[in-house]
């Protein structure tokens, strides 16, 4: 009974560590003063003050050189490389035994958790530590103030037009709060989603003898088929049952279907 005790109040404290900063979707709210920032399609890492852990808190397995000299205090950001390389640094970052490629991985910090202050005054806080023993590989994501709308906008599709993904806007008044919040914002022309997979639908046509589409279920329980977005030879190998994958799409139904889904990619963090 003591053991099982003991093994409750770790998971209970794990969680609560994780319990992350998640974006809401921008719609047309006020966010004149607020910053924005370009938001990178990399692997999101927390770092604990000892471990590096992924979003779900699985352990991330970094060479000691790559966390050497990290601060004692928590860190929140994507492990990246560069734009539209996240098959590489998925398969760089999950690898059970790390390997030479690490070398191109940069963490990028986007916030620094249970930190005294506001927003700007945390991300001054890491860059001092961060600058004081030289982590190269570690940096703070530059943050841009936001006058307007039409500001925003114009910053989209400055990153959209280098291939980026979208933005984040943030209200950078605000201390340190954990979970899904109206003062973070996700921009983007389309949106994504993660679904399970649970089923198969065979193809026809050009598809005979392939994966016709996927049958996925959100976290809502909602249930559909995700058909587009593959490749044949992802269709010949589709994702297995139980897979996490990541679609894009433009809205929901009435039904609250995902509306002219996509998919994108199959996650392992």
């Amino acid at each position: 009974m003591f053991k099982l005790f003991v093994v409750s109040i770790l998971l209970l404290v794990n969680s609560e560590a994780l319990t992350l900063q998640k974006a809401n979707i921008y719609t047309d709210q006020n966010i004149s003063g607020w910053v924005m920032s370009e938001k990178l399609d990399g692997i999101r890492a927390f770092w604990d003050g000892k471990n590096l852990l992924t979003r779900k808190g699985k352990s991330i397995n970094a060479p000691k050189s790559f966390t050497q000299n990290f601060p004692p205090f928590e860190l929140d950001g994507e492990l990246w490389t560069k734009r539209g390389d996240f098959e590489k640094i998925q398969s760089i970052v999950l690898d059970e035994v790390p390997g030479v490629n690490w070398r191109e991985i940069k963490y990028m910090i986007f916030e620094v958790p249970h930190a005294k202050g506001n927003f700007t005054e945390r991300l001054v806080f890491a860059k001092n530590y961060i600058d004081e023993h030289k982590l190269g590989h570690v940096e703070i994501i530059e943050q841009k103030h936001c006058k307007s709308q039409p500001e925003l906008n114009s910053f989209l599709e400055s990153v959209l037009s280098y291939g980026g993904e979208g933005v984040m806007i943030k209200d950078a008044s605000k201390g340190y709060f954990q979970g899904r919040s109206s003062s973070i914002l996700k921009v983007k022309k389309a949106q994504d989603m993660e679904a399970k997979v649970i089923g198969y639908k065979n193809g026809s046509g050009k598809f005979t003898g392939m994966m016709g589409s996927l049958q996925v279920e959100l976290e809502n329980g909602v249930q559909f088929f995700l058909g587009s977005g593959f490749s044949d030879k992802q269709r010949k190998s589709p994702p297995a049952i139980g897979e996490t994958v990541t679609f894009k799409h433009y809205g929901f139904t009435k039904y609250g279907k995902p509306k002219f889904a996509s998919f994108m990619r199959v996650r392992k963090d």
